[in-house]
């Protein structure tokens, strides 16, 4: 199951945080179809956030096909994206790379700003289709 993490410093609207953490979780494999996702009141007690923020997030991530909800049961993953698990060598390099760059002295916001100018350099023609 997904625990989702509020970053209240972020300025990334609290719902939108739990999409994009539901999504990355899909994108993963760590949440795969037929999974439920936390009750709006598991993640409540979990995070001190307003339950009706939970059921947005929840609306989005059901308006775009990816979760349903079944009344009495819970929300469930419908489909997942992407194909990057969560064990893949590819991320094993990635951990390895992102460890290099902390003992390189970079902080969080720099190791960001480097990987998204690569991504961009390397998806430029793929740009909008997010």
């Amino acid at each position: 199951m997904v625990e989702y993490r509020i970053d209240r410093r972020s300025g990334v609207a609290t719902y939108v945080q739990i999409v994009q953490q539901t999504k990355q979780a899909l994108r993963l494999g760590l949440l795969e179809p037929g999974d439920r996702l936390p009750t709006a009141r598991e993640v409540v007690a979990a995070t001190a956030i307003n339950p009706n923020t939970v059921l947005k997030a929840y609306r989005e991530l059901e308006r775009e096909g990816l979760v349903e909800a079944r009344r009495g049961l819970g929300t469930f993953v419908r489909r997942s994206l992407g194909a990057a698990p969560a064990d893949s060598p590819l991320r094993t390099e990635l951990d390895a790379w992102a460890a290099r760059a902390r003992a390189a002295g970079l902080e969080r916001d720099d190791v960001a700003a480097l990987f998204t100018s690569v991504l961009d350099a390397h998806f430029a023609d793929s740009k909008g289709d997010a």
